[in-house]
């Protein structure tokens, strides 16, 4: 039970048909997995051996393939960074995970360039990487894999400003294939899956699934709606993943209603909230091709459900405001915060899960791998409640985690960095509504006197600091005291409920 296994094999049943395309660029599983075979000869010639960690920075195009096979193959741990992660953030990533190596996209070479000192081997696609890869043996080579082996550390938001590792096996990664395919039509020999968001997010889960299968992974390296729904019908997409946010755009675009999009057997909706008016739009258009499911980087899928459940037909009443139930192979409980024993059906408290494939634990961080598993437990940090049928609700937040985009935001983040600013005396940052990205940042700052800094150099200071998506979209600068309890803990519950008067949650969708 390794990937490289499952994938060899594969390539050994299907090796003249087509199994990577982007753009005008297509490579049959045997050409793609000689690629792979030259980069991982070239990383070993460099001295990485198998399990040493390796980052990289890069956009979904056919190059990125090449180091997904690389890792694979020779069993190196893949550790994405993420494009619109601050350079502070990447070297992090790399340096809590000891990275021995490190693959670029020239274009991003900026933001990590102070990364590279310590590193046994950098690799920067620029014009001569394809004259590099050429020289590099193809020879295949063997590696011993053990299930319990890691094959990806990916990355989750810190409540202190520091993200986690969070590391799965290759048997996990083989569980989390099963359990995410288990509920879909499903994926046949020339199918193929279309790769819209960054592999090193959501989308890299579909990736080996796809090539197991015999079908194509279509990469896209951007994501703009018009540019999906003609990668759709050009290319005959069957099965495909998005967060609401990009979804809302492409069901709302105008060559919606005019590309041929029947060939779409599966599209799936998670990473965030979705608004029910996106997600009927998003039926209207796609028809009963529609599933939706709720997890996280720790646990993933949580629950799942296809279009009938969940927006009714058939006889089914439809719950278009429910995440859905228990994937077939994963549990759900709902747990009181303090005690952390069951509450009873119909009660609000935290979502806990347990799978076959939830993570192996954060990476060198056993104290917080405790908190968060409990007697093999992952508690979500989400606080829902489920119906006597089964059905989750999320109705809020245990923490103060703000979902925007598809992206985790924590306050401590943003407060750290307004914080540093001369000006500012105290700051509170909490999750409004916002109708394009579901949530945003909203930060409340307050000053000796009003005109010491200004909204905008708040916005400016965070995405400078920490990246564009976690900019506030909304600053205030006021000389009024923040709102604290008894204690002294600033409440950020009394900051925020202005901005989600009328709703029945305090989590919204896009």
């Amino acid at each position: 039970m390794d990937v490289r296994s499952f994938m060899e094999r594969a390539t050994q049943t299907w090796p003249g048909n087509e199994a990577v395309v982007e753009g005008a660029r297509r490579l049959t599983y045997s050409q793609a997995w000689e690629r792979g075979l030259r980069l991982a000869n070239l990383m070993r010639q460099a001295g990485l051996r198998s399990q040493d960690r390796v980052a990289v920075l890069e956009d979904n195009t056919l190059e990125a393939v090449d180091f997904y096979l690389a890792c694979t193959i020779a069993n190196f741990i893949r550790v994405p960074l993420y494009a619109r992660n601050s350079a502070d953030s990447h070297r992090h990533m790399m340096s809590h995970t000891s990275c021995s190596g490190l693959v670029v996209a020239a274009k991003y070479l900026p933001e990590v360039e102070t990364c590279v000192d310590s590193l046994r081997f950098v690799l920067v696609r620029d014009e001569s990487y394809e004259e590099r890869l050429a020289a590099a043996p193809a020879d295949n080579f063997e590696v011993d894999i053990a299930e319990s082996d890691i094959f990806i550390i990916r990355h989750t938001a810190g409540t202190t400003g520091r993200s986690k590792g969070v590391a799965y096996s290759h048997r996990k990664w083989i569980t989390i294939m099963r359990d995410w395919l288990y509920p879909w039509p499903p994926m046949e020999v020339g199918d193929a899956f279309l790769h819209q968001s960054p592999i090193s997010h959501g989308s890299g889960y579909f990736f080996t699934p796809t090539w197991v299968a015999g079908a194509r992974n279509v990469m896209l390296p951007k994501a703009d709606p018009q540019g999906i729904l003609h990668a759709i019908e050009r290319e005959r997409i069957t099965h495909l993943l998005g967060i609401p946010t990009i979804i809302s755009a492409i069901v709302r675009h105008p060559d919606a209603t005019t590309c041929d999009l029947s060939s779409v057997k599966a599209l799936t909706i998670s990473g965030a909230p979705i608004d029910e008016s996106t997600a009927r739009q998003t039926h209207k258009v796609f028809g009963d091709v529609l599933y939706v499911g709720f997890g996280q980087t720790e646990i993933n899928p949580v629950t799942f459900m296809g279009v009938k459940e969940w927006l009714g037909g058939d006889g089914h009443p439809g719950r278009p405001r429910s995440a859905g139930r228990a994937q077939p192979h994963g549990e759900l409980r709902i747990l009181d915060v303090e005690t952390h024993q069951p509450v009873p059906i119909g009660e609000t408290g935290e979502i806990a899960a347990r799978t076959d494939g939830q993570f192996e634990g954060f990476w060198g961080q056993p104290e917080a791998t405790v908190e968060r598993i409990k007697d093999g437990w992952v508690l979500t940090g989400d606080m829902g409640r489920l119906d006597e049928e089964g059905y989750l609700y999320i109705m809020d937040r245990a923490g103060d985690m703000i979902i925007s985009g598809g992206f985790n935001i924590y306050p401590a983040e943003l407060e750290n960095v307004i914080a540093s600013h001369p000006a500012i005396i105290e700051v509170a940052v909490f999750a409004v509504p916002n109708e394009r990205w579901g949530e945003s940042p909203a930060a409340v700052c307050v000053v000796k006197d009003l005109g010491d800094i200004t909204e905008d150099e708040v916005k400016n200071l965070c995405r400078t600091q920490l990246g564009s998506y976690k900019r506030p979209s909304v600053v205030v600068v006021t000389q009024e005291p923040l709102p604290k309890s008894v204690v002294g803990k600033v409440l950020r519950k009394t900051l925020r409920e202005p901005y989600w008067a009328g709703r029945d949650s305090r989590v919204a969708g896009s």
